[in-house]
């Protein structure tokens, strides 16, 4: 039998794709030797209001965000199904042979206990937090009794946290303002070719995604 691959998973809306989301993804591979990490654009985040990008235009940008690093990838695999994107239907469509660790953000982990079927994510993967210095990395309580009875694993990702959002990334596209400390060269120059984040109401989403 061979060795079982490590694989990272990264979800959200990347709308768009930016700096800290690549950041996080090499964090989470050094942190905790993973082979890979997949980032896996949502296609209907079912806690989220109407995104500013079309899926295949966010996965085309991660795509170019994860070129030059072998060790990151674009996985499509929620953008081929349709109605309300579940991490859970997600995992429960990948290959078995792979050992498998969702990262998360602190943000993410506090509101887990809401996820669709969140007892059973954790008894098919890890869950692996950015640790940011100062933050409050406590799992909620419900998450918390479940680990304690052997149910999962949390990991941490020691990571300084960039001052970067996808929300003020469109809003700074939408009036004009310099984005290029936020985003790959490359995602921008896609950006600016397909005309991308003109709509205002896609730029007001007072939600930040990952």
């Amino acid at each position: 039998m061979g060795v079982v691959p490590r694989i990272g998973l990264l979800g959200g809306s990347f709308d768009p794709v930016h700096r800290a989301h690549v950041a996080l993804a090499r964090a989470a591979l050094d942190a905790l030797a993973l082979d890979r990490v997949e980032l896996i654009p949502a296609h209907r985040p079912w806690q989220r209001g109407t995104l500013g990008a079309e899926p295949a235009h966010r996965l085309r940008m991660l795509e170019i965000a994860c070129q030059g690093d072998p060790r990151l990838s674009a996985n499509p695999v929620e953008l081929q199904r349709s109605g309300p994107t579940y991490t859970i239907d997600t995992l429960e469509g990948l290959p078995p042979q792979a050992q498998y660790t969702w990262i998360l953000g602190a943000d993410q982990l506090t509101n887990f206990c809401t996820w669709h079927r969140w007892q059973d994510i954790i008894e098919r993967v890890h869950l692996a937090v950015a640790q940011r210095p100062g933050a409050d990395d406590t799992p909620p309580p419900e998450l918390a009794e479940a680990l304690a009875e052997g149910q999962g694993e949390l990991l941490r990702i020691p990571f300084v946290r960039l001052a970067i959002s996808a929300t003020d990334i469109r809003h700074a596209l939408r009036t004009g303002l310099p984005v290029d400390d936020m985003l790959d060269p490359n995602v921008l120059e896609y950006i600016r070719t397909h005309h991308l984040y003109s709509d205002p109401a896609a730029s007001l989403d007072p939600k930040h995604s990952l």
